[in-house]
């Protein structure tokens, strides 16, 4: 057993990159419990095992007291002195109470601790390699699927994609090829979860950094994504070079740049539109294709506004299903409110035409109360009883 238990650690430390020491510490652990469960014994004891025999030794750890309460635990002066003089009070001495017969259960042990120190390796390596990537693209093939997931095989691992992370329409067919954005590697206790999505905003991120070379060297950022997987996706960009036109270069020539990534989402719709650090100017832009007029912030809320827009053109604003704006909400940030530019006109003229809020009480009460003016009869205060008297 020793020289295969020596072996193993050698395979354990070249092929799995797992120190010695590591391993050794952990058999010695684990002998330490197995000693314990197997004989009885709730004394402490201490495991050794040599590094170059391989043997291992089990010994019972003793302290030095004047007077013995438990034997098992404590071992007298008087006696530790027979054995070597230098010893003192408080001192600890180990006894060897290896059993005869402890070599079976020893390598069982050292079985079971490599065993799972090997899981542990082959987890941790797993965890370190696919962390790196994590929001990044990774492109993987489709293996299986249940009511749950879809299992992507990346290569050491298989990751998970949800439901709320598919796209909505899209075919999954087993062996079939495709890009997944990573968004989580957990190193949970089974091993390393990895998961993707193929829905996720941040997917449209890396697919123009692969398209667009501008984004990739930083020339061209993206500022917001807003996205509804499947059908239609809203992208504001924005560009550190004055001579560099951010929406066109990542159109690309014919369009050629932008549709290679609504090929890869089979058909979902890109607006790319022009951020700009003025809001006004950012939510016209965020309502393309539709032509803003006019932009009012709500003086009560700083995240809304009201939007002006001609009336052949208000459903083209709002969009299907109230998509368009409600996308433009996403990518700005703002609560958006379209409005035609006639029930604008007639809201400002209904506005206008308004009367004045009345005074309040106390402004009547205080009115009344003032002195007469100079010139003036003072008002009759007198009682209507004494009136009539």
């Amino acid at each position: 057993m020793s020289k295969e238990l020596l072996d193993a650690l050698d395979v354990l430390e070249k092929e799995k990159g797992v120190k010695r020491e590591i391993v050794i510490d952990a058999l010695e652990a684990a002998l330490s419990s197995a000693y314990k469960r197997n004989y009885g014994q709730a004394q402490n004891v201490a495991v050794d095992f040599d590094e170059k025999k391989g043997n291992v030794h089990v010994y019972a750890v003793k302290t030095v007291v004047d007077e013995v309460a438990d034997p098992q635990l404590e071992v007298s002066l008087k006696d530790a002195l027979d054995i070597n003089k230098a010893y003192e009070l408080g001192d600890t001495i180990k006894f060897e109470v290896t059993p005869g017969n402890f070599g079976r259960i020893a390598a069982q042990t050292a079985k079971q601790v490599i065993l799972q120190r090997v899981r542990e390796a082959e987890r941790e390596k797993i965890y370190n390699e696919y962390i790196q990537y994590e929001h990044e693209i990774v492109t993987g093939e489709i293996e299986r699927q249940d009511y749950r997931f879809i299992y992507v095989n990346l290569g050491d691992v298989e990751a998970v994609m949800s439901r709320r992370d598919q796209i909505p329409g899209e075919q999954y067919n087993s062996h079939d090829k495709i890009k997944v954005y990573i968004y989580k590697v957990d190193n949970a206790t089974r091993g390393p979860q990895v998961f993707v999505s193929r829905a996720h905003p941040d997917l449209l991120k890396r697919l123009f950094e692969q398209e667009v070379p501008e984004i990739f060297d930083g020339t061209v950022e993206i500022k917001a994504v807003s996205r509804e997987a499947g059908d239609r996706a809203k992208v504001a960009v924005w560009s550190n070079d004055p001579n560099i036109d951010p929406v066109g270069t990542c159109v690309g020539p014919r369009g050629q740049r932008v549709q290679g990534i609504v090929n890869e989402l089979h058909g979902e719709n890109m607006d790319i539109v022009q951020w700009s650090e003025d809001p006004a100017e950012f939510i016209a832009n965020a309502l393309n294709p539709a032509d803003v007029l006019e932009v009012r912030f709500d003086p009560e809320n700083d995240r809304a506004c009201t939007v002006v827009v001609p009336e052949d053109e208000l459903s083209l604003a709002i969009g299907k299903r109230g998509q368009n704006v409600r996308l433009a909400a996403q990518l700005t940030g703002y609560k958006i409110d379209i409005k035609s530019e006639e029930e604008m006109a007639e809201l400002d003229a209904q506005a206008a035409l308004a009367p004045e809020e009345p005074l309040d009480e106390e402004a009547e009460v205080s009115v009344q109360d003032e002195a007469p003016v100079e010139g003036e009869p003072a008002a009759d205060t007198t009682d209507a009883d004494e009136q009539e008297d």
